[in-house]
């Protein structure tokens, strides 16, 4: 059985105010946290997940509950002991002057040096290593503030891994990067979670790379509820849906991905059964047609020709003679203006 690192017992997060009534974010949270874990946290914005983050990893205190990192609870833990069970790596941009980034990885090492901070043979392999997981051994001589944003959450990862953390907490790790960099950051968690044992917790807007990456979510809504559980499990029973609801904005649970077309005014019938017949179909999906089958009566069908090279498509509207076009773009001007000599 996996060994529990982070735990909650009745856990109510908010805050508390002198001279005003405490505000309660959240209450009653029974949370566990296993080694080699990765758990995102999700939920609309506002809904104190930047609240939770923080009580967790013992920068606020709780209204009410504990919190137990590796059994002790953490309120009890003194900083340089909490700073060796737990490392921080968060979203916002921190000035580190002219430190080169084999400097700032090796600042991972402080909980673990003499009062006088000096490295020790040890720390010096364990800063080399943190380098060499993230990948980003060729950036040691780099100073800090050259590096892009990518290149520069990796060396984040990386000082909070000098740590020799049993749990990791990141605030939005893949913020401010490109796509392929979010991806690549979401693949690199994963396997320093697996390849360390080490427990990561994060909290992310990315919600497709969280459904693909995370072992569980833990899911918070703007009711102060959180249901926790496998990413599949959350979205077949409409929790995931349920978390998001907004006006003008579905989930789809079969594709795995939210839905922002417009509602769908008329049929249209489609044939075709290639890579093609897929993006055609969420063309005509965004423009706000239901597409349907062949044989269904609709206010357009289209055939799909393709021979491996070239790819146009056949629209037969009303009976009518068909007209070719050469293009997705094309074939939704096409479809407007005969929707609109029908009107």
């Amino acid at each position: 059985m996996r060994e529990i690192i982070l735990q909650t017992e009745q856990l109510s997060i908010g805050y508390a105010p002198r001279r005003s009534p405490r505000r309660v974010v959240a209450a009653n949270l029974d949370l566990t946290l296993h080694a080699g874990e990765v758990v995102c946290l999700l939920g609309p914005n506002g809904t104190g997940k930047s609240t939770l983050l923080r009580t967790l990893a013992g920068m606020q205190p709780p209204l009410a509950g504990r919190v137990l990192l590796n059994g002790a609870d953490l309120t009890a833990l003194a900083p340089r002991e909490l700073a060796r069970r737990l490392s921080l790596v968060l979203t916002e941009r921190i000035e580190v002057g002219q430190l080169s980034v084999y400097a700032l990885v090796a600042l991972g090492r402080h909980p673990h040096t003499d009062w006088m901070g000096r490295l020790t043979a040890r720390d010096e392999e364990l800063t080399r290593w943190a380098l060499e997981a993230v990948d980003a051994v060729s950036l040691a001589e780099r100073l800090v503030h050259e590096l892009s944003d990518g290149e520069r959450q990796r060396v984040l990862v990386a000082r909070a891994l000098a740590q020799e953390p049993l749990l990791m907490v990141l605030d939005e790790p893949t913020a401010f990067l490109d796509l392929p960099r979010r991806v690549e950051m979401m693949r690199l968690l994963r396997r320093l979670a697996r390849e360390t044992g080490r427990a990561l917790l994060l909290s992310t807007h990315d919600l497709d790379l969280a459904l693909r990456s995370a072992d569980a979510l833990w899911l918070l809504s703007p009711t102060g509820m959180l249901r926790s559980g496998a990413p599949e499990d959350l979205v077949l029973n409409g929790a995931f849906e349920a978390t998001f609801a907004s006006n003008g904005i579905g989930f789809d649970r079969w594709q795995g991905a939210f839905q922002v077309h417009p509602p769908a005014q008329r049929r249209v019938g489609l044939v075709g059964n290639n890579l093609a017949a897929v993006w055609t179909a969420r063309a005509l999906e965004r423009a706000g047609y239901l597409v349907g089958a062949a044989d269904e009566p609709a206010f357009a069908h289209i055939v799909i020709h393709s021979d491996g090279q070239t790819t146009y498509w056949e629209v037969t509207f009303a009976g009518g003679s068909a007209q070719r076009v050469a293009s997705l773009h094309d074939l939704a001007a096409l479809l407007r203006r005969l929707e609109s000599k029908s009107a």
